[in-house]
């Protein structure tokens, strides 16, 4: 099975959808922003604070993740698979 095949139940799948819409509702703020033309750099502060957001449910994520799927794949004897795939995602996250 791929990686792209694998599933699992998100522990805090609520709060996770929470924080996704008041994300979406931060691009739609700047969408109006930029429509409206306002200011660069209140668009911009408002980009900022839409990074942090992603970033936060990013780590959430990640701490959910490496709790359960690689605590298991761990426990199960796939330590080194588990391990990889984590070191892969993190380099990926901190381009």
């Amino acid at each position: 099975m791929s990686n792209h095949e694998k599933g699992t139940v998100q522990p805090n799948k609520q709060q996770l959808l929470n924080r996704l819409k008041r994300i979406e509702g931060q691009v739609r703020g700047v969408h109006k922003m930029i429509d409206e033309d306002k200011y660069c750099v209140d668009i911009l502060h408002q980009i900022t604070a839409i990074q942090s957001a992603m970033n936060k449910v990013s780590l959430a994520l990640m701490e959910d993740h490496t709790h359960h799927c690689v605590a298991n794949a761990i426990k199960e004897g796939n330590k080194d698979e588990a391990i990889q795939e984590l070191m892969d995602v993190m380099k990926r996250m901190v381009k």
